[in-house]
């Protein structure tokens, strides 16, 4: 009979880990599952935008004969606008469960997001705040392109949010790289427990 094969060290600790916790860890633990009914009200939240997205287009189109220039330019803003709303919605549903919640298992995935196999807190936080960014001067440039629309004290306003965005995302990325140089071991884990996938080389057929 052959011998049985030893677990491995991160097999044996993660028994141990389980047999450690005891009922209150437990519990705490699996808390973290109450945020799932969180995610899937912000696909609901998804959804809506989708129909209004077909709304915006449908308007844009029915009306495009009647629309002058300046009009048809705001009608595309607004459409980028929900574009780009729906693509944060996607990081922080995407990127909270597998970061607050529980692992996808979408390692080695044709479809798997080139941004989640590195996204951790401190990264989704940096990338959130870059998508705000993004969403508040496609607001600016609306503003900006009908300037009469809105009134001068509006205008400061949007300037000032704007302003505040761009340096919270500095204030976020500078911390965030301070975290990575202060405890690079915890980065180099996760590197090494999801591996980028190996370029694939080209053989040359050989006759």
């Amino acid at each position: 009979m052959s011998a049985a094969r030893p677990k491995s060290s991160a097999a044996k600790s993660a028994a141990l880990s389980r047999r450690r916790m005891g009922l209150l860890p437990s519990v705490i633990f699996m808390s973290r599952w109450l945020q799932v009914p969180l995610y899937l009200g912000l696909i609901v939240g998804q959804t809506v935008y989708c129909v209004l997205f077909i709304k915006e287009v449908w308007h844009l189109v029915s009306h495009a004969m009647s629309l002058d220039e300046t009009s048809i330019m705001l009608a595309v803003l607004g459409l980028i606008d929900v574009v780009m709303i729906s693509n944060l919605l996607i990081m922080v549903i995407v990127g909270g469960y597998e970061t607050f919640v529980s692992r996808m298992g979408l390692e080695g995935h044709p479809d798997e997001p080139e941004w989640l196999d590195h996204v951790n807190a401190g990264v989704l936080k940096v990338k959130l705040a870059m998508a705000l960014i993004s969403i508040s001067s496609i607001h600016l440039l609306k503003t900006f392109i009908n300037p009469d629309a809105v009134s001068e004290r509006t205008v400061i306003w949007q300037v000032a949010i704007h302003i505040a965005f761009l340096l919270s995302a500095l204030v976020m990325a500078w911390i965030d790289r301070i975290t990575t140089h202060t405890h690079p071991e915890h980065y180099h884990d996760l590197a090494a427990r999801h591996p980028a996938p190996a370029p694939v080389r080209e053989v040359a057929e050989t006759e």
